[in-house]
């Protein structure tokens, strides 16, 4: 598995010839210079804003990607893809964020999307049990999780590998002193496989976008 940050909430997971992409940025977004153009399978947005709905920027030549945009229980080419709602909150105008799990290669992700509201639902707590990778917002704590808050429910959620996004240099730094990692540098890609979690907890992996 190629994990990718693209800026934002926008990821790309790469396992084999399968592509997923997650909250995508639209070209409406004022973030649309962050765009990175390729094909997806599968695209999951996990809320109606531009800065996280973008699917037609990862259709690409004859590849188009079966689109998620909300809760449910999907199923798409043998990956099995659980969306559950949740509060956000942007620019004072509230939104549901949807909380997507999934397994790809036997890793368990958990992809927070533009959380704001750090206490989960008893259905969301159920579904996520406990991820290998966590992908959580960190930020002002108004149109997303505040660093303290963000850690305090990644630690909660007790997964192997917690990815923090969509942050600015002070949150992050923030957020890593909570972690004790301080000292982590950031990195351009991971690649991973099952084994390579093996006997890590909580470890925290900063992406340069």
């Amino acid at each position: 598995m190629i994990l990718t940050y693209h800026g934002k909430q926008f990821w790309k997971i790469q396992q084999g010839d399968l592509v997923i992409a997650f909250n995508p940025i639209s070209k409406d977004s004022k973030y649309s210079g962050k765009i990175s153009r390729f094909g997806a399978a599968i695209a999951l947005s996990t809320l109606n804003h531009p800065d996280y709905n973008g699917v037609e920027t990862v259709t690409y030549g004859e590849t188009a990607p079966f689109a998620i945009t909300g809760p449910g229980d999907y199923e798409v080419g043998g990956i099995f893809i659980k969306g559950i709602p949740s509060e956000a909150a942007i620019g004072g105008k509230k939104y549901i964020n949807t909380i997507y799990t999934l397994t790809v290669d036997e890793i368990s992700i958990c992809f927070l999307g533009a959380l704001t509201n750090p206490t989960l639902s008893n259905e969301a707590i159920e579904a996520i049990d406990s991820a290998d990778i966590l992908f959580v917002p960190v930020g002002d704590g108004i149109d997303s999780l505040a660093p303290k808050d963000a850690y305090k429910l990644a630690v909660a959620i007790e997964p192997r590998l917690i990815v923090p996004m969509d942050f600015a240099d002070e949150d992050i730094r923030t957020f890593l002193k909570e972690a004790g990692q301080d000292k982590t540098a950031p990195i351009e890609k991971l690649t991973l496989k099952r084994k390579d979690l093996d006997g890590k907890a909580g470890e925290v992996v900063v992406f340069s976008s």
